[in-house]
Order: C-alpha cells, then sequence, then structure tokens
C-alpha cells in the first residue's frame, strides 16, 4: 500500500500494519529472536547469524526499528541493538484490544 492512503486507517491499524510488517519475514523474526537472546549485538554477529548481507541486515533492522521495536546505541562505529521491550509490551495490548472488541459470533 503507497503511503499516501494511510491516512485513511486509524493510528491502531497503521501501528498494527507497521509491526506486522516486521513479523511478516522470516529473516526479520530470526533477527528478533538473535536479539532477543542477546544482552545487546552488533550488526556484524546479525549477519554471520543469519547468513545475509550486511546491507540485507540492514534493510531489514531498518524495517523492525521503524516500528519501533530495537533500540540501539553506538559504540565507536558500530551500532549496538537491544529490543525495545516497552514496544513490545504495547503492541500486545493493542493486539489484546483490537481482538477482544471484535464481535466472536463468526462461525
Amino acid at each position: 500500500m503507497g503511503v499516501t492512503k494511510r491516512f485513511m486507517y486509524t493510528d491502531g491499524i497503521n501501528d498494527i500494519a507497521n509491526i506486522a510488517k516486521v513479523f511478516a519475514h522470516p529473516a526479520r523474526v530470526a533477527i528478533l529472536k538473535f536479539i532477543s537472546e542477546q544482552e545487546g549485538c552488533i550488526n556484524n554477529d546479525l549477519v554471520d547469524e543469519i547468513g545475509l548481507s550486511q546491507a540485507t541486515i540492514s534493510q531489514h533492522l531498518s524495517v523492525i526499528a521503524d516500528a519501533g521495536l530495537l533500540k540501539g546505541r553506538f559504540e565507536g562505529k558500530k551500532k549496538c541493538y537491544c529490543l525495545n521491550v516497552e514496544r513490545f509490551e504495547e503492541f500486545q495490548l493493542l493486539l489484546n484490544s483490537f481482538f477482544t472488541t471484535t464481535k466472536k459470533s463468526c462461525c
């Protein structure tokens, strides 16, 4: 969907879509899993672990960061990543709210 059409939807729906985009790609899920198992992670570690090129890892990290699921800090020329646990908790509440308000009268 083009960015220009996002205005048609609520912030909550756009938020769910942004985070769902992260979980829609197996490499991004693998990146999140690896980072969650570390105290911090440097991008080169991800390249070795995931087996994708530096540029591809960076693109995936960008999508994950755009959804607010990562925190990062620079250590010299390298960036160290960790999960934004608060954002995951917000997303969990958002999804729970979304499905609790959905009618359950189907089939």
